[in-house]
Formats: C-alpha cells, structure tokens, sequence
C-alpha cells in the first residue's frame, strides 16, 4: 500500500475522520477518551456490515486483528488498514514487528505505550480529541479526530 487514506466511522453517537500516510499509524489519550470506542466500531462493521450501525467509509478495507490467532489471522489480510487495540500482549512483541515489517498493510496501533520494536514516525502519533457537536450539525453529540 501507498499514500494516504481518509478513514470516517461513525455510529449515532461518535464520530471519527482521520487520514492515515504512513504504513504505523499511533493513537494515544486518556482512558475513556473513546481509542477502544473507536476499534469497537471498526470491529462490528467488520463482522455485521452496514447491519451494525456503523458507516464506516475508507477506500480500503479496515480491520481488526485480536486474540491469540492474530498471526494466522493476519497472514489474511492484504492491502489492509489494520486496528490493533492495546488490550493485545502480542502488540509489543518482536514477532508482531517483524510481522508488520513483512506486510503490505498499513497498521493503527491503539496504545499509550513505546512500542521500541516499530519503526514509526512522530509525525503519525495521534491524540483522539472530543468536542461536543454544534447546533444544527450531523447531531452526534461527540466527535473525535
């Protein structure tokens, strides 16, 4: 994968847009600040698709890899964005580095840890910000980006 990709998942009460340019994508904040809120709703329109209730718009597939298969797991994904919360010990792994060295996909890593065995940029380390929504906008009372 190459370039950037705007990803906007939204369900009737979060929002989220940011764009990923970078093959490791890091998100920190707060506890509670809404970073596995966000994996959550990637993760239901992964399994039930619109049926979720999350619109969820990237022109790549966005996936999430957990549990204890996520290597057998992941050797299925190509040209993916993939969303690894921080609940996941294989996260600061040295086999998940070399894994993600050997991909093709880009990678958001949801955690408020070093992960010394990525190779990533500062520049890609996001912090999720709330703000309430405005009058007379989309009516999600959070947004975060």
């Amino acid at each position: 994968m190459k370039g950037s990709y705007d990803i906007s998942v939204q369900n009737n009460r979060v929002k989220y847009e940011f764009t990923i340019r970078r093959n490791i994508t890091i998100i920190q904040g707060n506890s509670a600040s809404g970073k596995s809120t966000l994996v959550d709703l990637i993760r239901e329109h992964q399994l039930d698709g619109a049926d979720s209730g999350v619109s969820l718009s990237c022109n790549t597939n966005c996936v999430v890899l957990e549990g204890s298969d996520w290597k057998r797991n992941l050797s299925l994904y190509e040209n993916c964005i993939v969303f690894v919360d921080e609940g996941n010990r294989f996260i600061s792994t040295p086999d998940f580095a070399r894994c993600i060295r050997e991909s093709g996909n880009y990678y958001v890593l949801i955690t408020r840890e070093g992960l010394e065995n990525l190779p990533y940029s500062v520049e890609e380390i996001y912090d999720i910000r709330v703000s309430a929504a405005r009058s007379g906008s989309s009516g999600n009372p959070y947004e975060s980006g």
